[in-house]
């Protein structure tokens, strides 16, 4: 799938993977992988600044955690985050029938004489 057709939809993507727990940057990559059947591909570069626009929106709350040696910041919503995710499915489902109306249009009855 083209890196482009997810733009305007990341923050919705990132949302909704957040929506069940916390998680650490990778396993959001791995998520969005996992459940978009390895279609959506997200790189880190793409990842790690929208996660901070995020949280700097109040959307998200991160914090630290040790993994052994290792710090890693984990990440879950807010509830200003949680309401964004309402208003983002309902965008998007308006969206998604707007051009399923276009792309494939129902056949309207013809008149019988």
């Amino acid at each position: 799938m083209r890196a482009d057709a997810v733009r305007g939809h990341l923050d919705g993507l990132l949302l909704a993977v957040l929506e069940s727990g916390p998680l650490h940057g990778y396993a959001i990559i791995a998520a969005v992988q996992q459940r978009s059947g390895g279609t959506l591909e997200m790189r880190t570069g793409t990842i790690y600044p929208a996660l901070n626009r995020l949280e700097r929106l109040g959307l998200l709350h991160g914090s630290w955690q040790s993994v052994g040696e290792r710090r890693r910041r984990c990440y879950q919503l807010t509830d200003a985050g949680r309401r964004t995710l309402a208003t983002e499915r309902t965008a998007w489902q308006e969206f998604t029938t707007a051009i399923g109306s276009v792309l494939n249009p129902v056949a309207s009855p013809r008149p019988t004489t």
